[in-house]
């Protein structure tokens, strides 16, 4: 079981410890069976413990990974759980359509994507993943199973989109696919040297286009404080260029005892990766991938944060509260001396999601992660909490590996009437951590 074990993992490096791994028919032909609390795990990009059910079952639901239906004229596709973001756009670009949102990894299952109700670049014209799903199906542990949709079992349609994978098996989903021109997209690239400037080309940008995001310097202190690159794209016209194949991952070559990610590796990497982007923000035609998953051109590259694994810090804070905050954070990082290699900032807009437990709400969202150094990362990411909630904000349990219950409490204050829809035989780490459930 040991040896089993090993590949059920968080991304963030968390390890599955003392957990019984089943297959999803085997759970769903018997479920009252199974006297531990249950856990679907599909392909463990969670970076924390919501993926994870020490001492009790996960199912390995990437055993579900056939595409059952897809309809080229509607743009409907129904899927098994464990089918991957990546598979899905293979099967259907060619045809004209796209993801309605994607997460910044297509390596996520299509169930994952539900049940974390992941938001993606265009959040201010789209919302998040779950007000793109028209049905799916979930398997409880008493054996009964729901078909669920806006008009169909609703409290568990509403609590399984964004419920932490508790609220019972998704075994398929139908997902109501984005009709696109081509393969391509047509991005700027604007250089900005403050929050200030951030904020007003993100003013600017929503109005006109679709995908918005942020590269942020966050080692730039002084007068460079806050520089960084906004991207923003649309979909590109329709092109005789033949499609571009999807790129086979690089692999990351090593297993460092060390992080790789420090203060000095990382400033020289800023300085590059800033130096790579165009002077000029005239627009370019770019393959899709590219924009969408930049890192997803190299497999397993968590491992440079090291052998203790990274933590990922998200927030999201109202948009009154959001330029000031979004500075704290970036000094009090600053002054710990950490260094977070992906700093993104992006805005969220006013769409509403279906999900009763979704992260996003409308303001500035800012994302950081640090090589897990111990307790002074500890530190730094319980400090960086308080400054989001004193802004009135929230702190993204999906991402999360350390957030206290009284986190979880003000981040999301009506987590009790969600837990209601909890299925009794499924749990997870950071269910019983946040809860004491």
């Amino acid at each position: 079981m040991r040896d089993e074990l090993k590949d059920y993992r968080s991304w963030g490096g968390l390890t599955a410890r003392d957990s019984e791994i089943v297959g999803p028919e085997v759970w769903s032909a018997a479920p009252e069976a199974f006297r531990k609390p249950a856990l679907a795990y599909g392909n463990g990009r969670s970076y924390g413990d919501s993926c994870l059910n020490d001492g009790g079952v996960l199912i390995a639901a990437r055993q579900l990974g056939q595409i059952l239906a897809f309809d080229r004229e509607s743009g409907l596709i129904t899927c098994e759980a464990g089918v991957l973001l990546d598979t899905i756009l293979n099967h259907v670009v060619p045809h004209g359509w796209f993801l309605p949102v994607t997460p910044g990894t297509a390596f996520v299952t299509i169930a994952g994507a539900l049940a974390n109700d992941v938001h993606g670049k265009n959040h201010h014209r789209q919302g998040t993943f779950g007000r793109h799903v028209r049905a799916f199906e979930l398997v409880r542990s008493d054996g009964s199973r729901l078909t669920c949709g806006p008009d169909m079992n609703c409290p568990f349609f509403t609590a399984t989109i964004g419920g932490f994978g508790l609220t019972g098996l998704i075994t398929q989903v139908t997902l109501q696919l984005l009709r696109v021109p081509s393969a391509e997209m047509r991005q700027e690239a604007i250089h900005f040297e403050g929050l200030d400037r951030f904020f007003e080309i993100a003013a600017e940008s929503d109005a006109t286009h679709d995908y918005t995001v942020a590269w942020v310097d966050s080692l730039a202190d002084g007068p460079r404080f806050g520089r960084g690159v906004f991207f923003r794209a649309n979909h590109a016209s329709a092109s005789d260029l033949p499609q571009e194949r999807a790129p086979h991952p690089l692999p990351f070559p090593i297993k460092p005892p060390f992080p790789l990610i420090n203060r000095l590796t990382l400033r020289g990497f800023n300085m590059l990766y800033r130096a790579a982007q165009p002077s000029t923000p005239e627009p370019r035609r770019i393959p899709y991938r590219p924009f969408f998953y930049p890192l997803d051109r190299v497999s397993n590259w968590n491992r440079a944060y090291g052998p203790k694994g990274l933590r990922q810090f998200q927030c999201a804070v109202p948009m009154a509260q959001a330029r000031e905050a979004v500075e704290a954070m970036l000094r009090r990082t600053l002054a710990a001396g950490e260094a977070s290699f992906l700093t993104v900032l992006k805005i969220f807009g006013e769409v509403p999601s279906p999900g009763m437990m979704s992260f996003p709400i409308a303001g500035a969202t800012l994302t950081l992660d640090f090589p897990h150094r111990g307790e002074r990362t500890l530190r730094l990411l319980d400090e960086l909490d308080r400054i989001a909630l004193s802004a009135g904000g929230r702190v993204n349990p999906y991402k999360d590996a350390r957030m206290s219950p009284a986190t979880f409490e003000a981040s999301f204050p009506h987590w009790r009437e969600f837990a209601g829809h909890v299925d009794p035989g499924f749990s997870s780490g950071f269910w019983r951590r946040v809860t004491g459930g």
